[in-house]
């Protein structure tokens, strides 16, 4: 699986957490990102989860383990996701 597909769905996976953490009529995007990869899925699907490690007022940074079909870490990733007030 291509390296680009992995990061988005880390990415969707990082916005959605990050959207369940917002104040009321709040938005948010991506700042920042860094994924780490551990190895290489040939065949199978790609699981994740996603969980905040810090929810500010400006920011919420969300870590995003990727997992593939036998369980085994193939990627985590890191976000910083700033807050959009109105």
């Amino acid at each position: 699986m291509h390296g680009g597909v992995i990061m988005a769905l880390a990415d969707s996976l990082g916005a959605a957490c990050a959207f369940l953490n917002l104040p009321e009529g709040a938005a948010t995007t991506t700042l920042e990102s860094k994924t780490n990869f551990f190895r290489g899925v040939r065949g199978g699907h790609v699981r994740g989860i996603s969980a905040p490690l810090h929810v500010g007022r400006t920011s919420i940074v969300v870590q995003t383990d990727l997992f593939d079909d036998r369980d085994r870490r193939i990627a985590q990733v890191t976000q910083t996701q700033v807050v959009l007030r109105p």
